[in-house]
């Protein structure tokens, strides 16, 4: 036994007698552990990951410089990845410093490519943000996330309008982009769903017997109304402070809640109305529960969409 009970009596001791005996991991591993001494660690990557790299004797630095090794980079892990058949959906750009730092830039795509030019074009939009202090010493460019894609042959007509650069290009920037898709719910804030910008088409639809609002709240607004229960559209609201007068109504459509997703709908319902006010605006309003049976709703009067 060496007497030592806790780190801090190893920490205590003077490091010349341990250096003697064990050598001098034990004192490296200990100002590690303190934070005296950086500690690399090289990440653990899976074997079908590709990356190119390209090492400098002298430093660069210069925008024009970066730019153009970027570039060729870029061609080089293009062709590795035309051998293995595969596209790429997202790339890393590591940056490696002289005093060694690392700086990491990210590009996406839509959907998986190997086009030299566009590839050029997005890190060419992002590498202004390096900064390459006393200079770079490497550049590493990684396939993070890869997919199959299959040699295509280019159609010369231009009917169908390829909107995936645009896609590229507001992604990067940070803007997500996304569409809207239909999901089974007859609660209308959850029949939409976000899905990708570029992807498979959803198959389910819509089937509804009224009319939908252009313009739908993600959630509904509380409105006052004046209305004969329960089954009366209002003959006025109140909504945002401003009171409108219905010339024209349609409704009641009654919508259940799902008892099979919250048992606090078990009972619940919603009676909607298409209501129109005095100068032609139209909105989509609901009730809360059937207007007899406190069970199945508050009875409160809600704003849930504008139609255009």
């Amino acid at each position: 036994m060496l007497g030592f009970r806790t780190i801090g009596d190893l920490s205590a001791t003077p490091r010349a007698p341990l250096a003697l005996r064990f050598g001098p991991e034990v004192g490296r591993r200990l100002d590690q552990m303190f934070g005296r001494v950086s500690e690399p660690i090289d990440p653990i990557r899976s074997p079908e990951l590709v990356e190119v790299v390209r090492s400098f004797a002298e430093p660069i630095g210069a925008a024009e410089t970066i730019d153009k090794y970027v570039g060729r980079l870029i061609v080089q892990l293009v062709a590795e990845l035309q051998r293995k058949g595969l596209g790429v959906r997202r790339t890393d750009l590591i940056v490696e410093k002289v005093d060694g730092t690392r700086q990491a830039i990210r590009g996406g795509t839509a959907k998986p490519v190997r086009d030299v030019a566009w590839l050029t074009k997005l890190f060419r939009d992002r590498t202004q943000t390096i900064e390459p202090g006393f200079g770079i010493e490497k550049l590493t460019l990684v396939a993070v996330m890869s997919e199959s894609l299959a040699e295509t042959q280019k159609a010369s007509s231009l009917v169908d309008a390829d909107i995936t650069p645009l896609i590229d290009v507001l992604g990067n920037r940070g803007q997500r982009v996304y569409r809207v898709a239909p999901v089974a719910s007859d609660v209308p804030e959850r029949s939409i769903q976000r899905i990708a910008a570029v992807g498979e088409d959803v198959t389910e639809d819509w089937v509804h017997h009224w009319r939908r609002p252009v313009r739908l709240f993600a959630r509904p607004d509380r409105i006052e109304a004046i209305a004969l229960l329960p089954d009366h559209p209002p003959a006025s609201i109140t909504w945002r402070g401003k009171r409108h007068r219905v010339k024209h109504a349609d409704g009641p459509e009654r919508v259940f809640g799902e008892w099979w997703k919250r048992d606090s709908e078990l009972e619940a319902v919603r009676d909607y109305f298409v209501i129109e006010n005095e100068i032609g605006e139209r909105y989509w309003i609901f009730r809360s529960g059937d207007g007899i049976d406190p069970e199945t709703g508050s009875h409160k009067w809600f704003m849930h969409g504008i139609f255009g």
